[in-house]
């Protein structure tokens, strides 16, 4: 289904903000940078934001190169990174933190700048689910080159956004407090869900039309 290029930005930012989630990301932060010198936790966020939207948009490329050299359709790729997206997004839903956005208990490092690399960049502000949808989002942009461009930028934006959420991330926790993080956790589950069930539906209908008109 084709959609207007302004349709397409807004659904691109609210995906690419609801994936990242910084606020979610903001506790993380807050627990690894603990007890560190403001410099060295600016330092850090520097860094891993760099890390993440550098790699994002490596992918960005890279998976659509790799997705028309293996042959893989538009159609099959909405189906299949939509049912991705709905998994990342139902534990969200739960006020939990999806398992394949998320480091496993005991990896995680708190030496120095290490942890800008990981867990932070990868996999919390470019993990699976993040690299899913910016292929879902290239896929559905095609070969329109404004659309690619447009989509890098707003990747961009959504990075530097998450920089004033998670350099005020402690300031940020205290004022919400946990609870209301928890409820916009979920209302950005939901919106997740949301999209990722209309991609499959996309998906599936675009490859019977497919059918129907050969």
């Amino acid at each position: 289904m084709d959609q207007s290029l302004s349709q397409f930005i807004i659904t691109a930012f609210v995906m690419l903000i609801v994936v990242v989630n910084p606020v979610a990301v903001a506790p993380v932060f807050v627990s690894l940078t603990s007890g560190m010198r403001l410099s060295e936790r600016r330092r850090i966020l520097n860094r891993s934001l760099i890390i993440a939207f550098s790699v994002t948009l490596f992918f960005l490329f890279a998976g659509r190169l790799l997705l028309s050299y293996l042959g893989v359709t538009t159609h099959a790729f909405a189906v299949s990174g939509g049912m991705l997206l709905f998994l990342l997004a139902l534990p969200t839903l739960f006020g939990e933190r999806s398992s394949i956005q998320s480091p496993e208990k005991g990896d995680s490092s708190n030496s120095g700048e290490d942890v800008a690399v990981f867990p932070m960049a990868l996999p919390l502000l470019a993990g699976p689910g993040t690299l899913a949808t910016v292929l879902v989002l290239a896929t559905q942009a095609g070969s329109d080159m404004l659309r690619i461009a447009l989509l890098a930028i707003v990747m961009g934006i959504t990075y530097l956004i998450s920089w004033p959420i998670l350099y005020a991330s402690d300031r940020l926790i205290t004022l919400l407090g946990e609870s209301k993080v928890s409820i916009l956790t979920r209302v950005l589950g939901i919106i997740l869900a949301a999209l990722a069930v209309q991609y499959v539906f996309n998906g599936i209908t675009g490859y019977y039309d497919a059918l129907v008109s050969r």
